[in-house]
């Protein structure tokens, strides 16, 4: 397979191990449309879930106790940062969809699905692995409570591998619920460095 090789905004060249390197020093790119260049970007405040403020909400829990979806892991990691991508305004642009879809076929970025009974895809997330911390980029669902069981899944696998923080880069009220809380970039480099040690996924 070729080389993915795209430009940021600035007309450089941006590379999976770019993207990596990035990660690194507390960046992320985005776009700001499906056809747009990339950019980089590093918050001043950053969301985090760590595993002594996880919790499931009292309501997802009874619903997730009918296990309403079939829950799996890397199944098909295209589709989903597809389905992410499929909304009015995005910032996952093609070039972001491809850089991400290599990183997958490296090792390095994975997704959880849900399936619904038919075996329609109906939710999923996806992110990347950097030492013991999960980069969670975007999520998307089809069905009710589809992307918030792939969460529950996710931060499930992710403490049995030992796994010791997800990122969840932008607070929002749905990972709020989760436990999601907010630090300063000073803070995340610190846990990222206490992080940085590979873990097989």
């Amino acid at each position: 397979m070729a080389e993915v090789i795209v430009r940021d905004v600035d007309g450089h060249p941006v590379t999976p191990d770019t993207v990596l390197a990035a990660y690194r020093m507390r960046c992320f790119p985005m776009a700001e449309a499906r056809g747009g260049p990339l950019a980089w970007y590093r918050p001043n405040r950053r969301a985090v879930i760590t595993w002594d403020r996880f919790a499931v909400p009292r309501s997802l829990a009874k619903v997730l106790r009918k296990q309403p979806y079939r829950i799996t892991v890397d199944r098909c990691f295209p589709a989903v940062i597809a389905a992410c991508a499929e909304r009015e305004q995005t910032w996952i642009s093609h070039d972001v969809e491809a850089l991400y879809t290599e990183l997958h076929r490296q090792g390095h970025a994975h997704s959880v699905e849900a399936w619904d009974a038919s075996g329609a895809l109906v939710g999923g997330l996806y992110g990347l692995v950097l030492g013991s911390c999960f980069c969670g980029e975007s999520m998307f669902h089809r069905a009710p409570d589809a992307s918030k069981a792939c969460v529950v899944e996710l931060v499930t696998l992710l403490r049995a591998k030992g796994f010791v923080l997800l990122d969840c880069q932008q607070q929002t009220p749905h990972m709020e619920r989760f436990g999601a809380y907010e630090i300063s970039d000073r803070e995340y480099a610190r846990l990222l460095e206490a992080a940085i040690s590979p873990l097989s996924w």
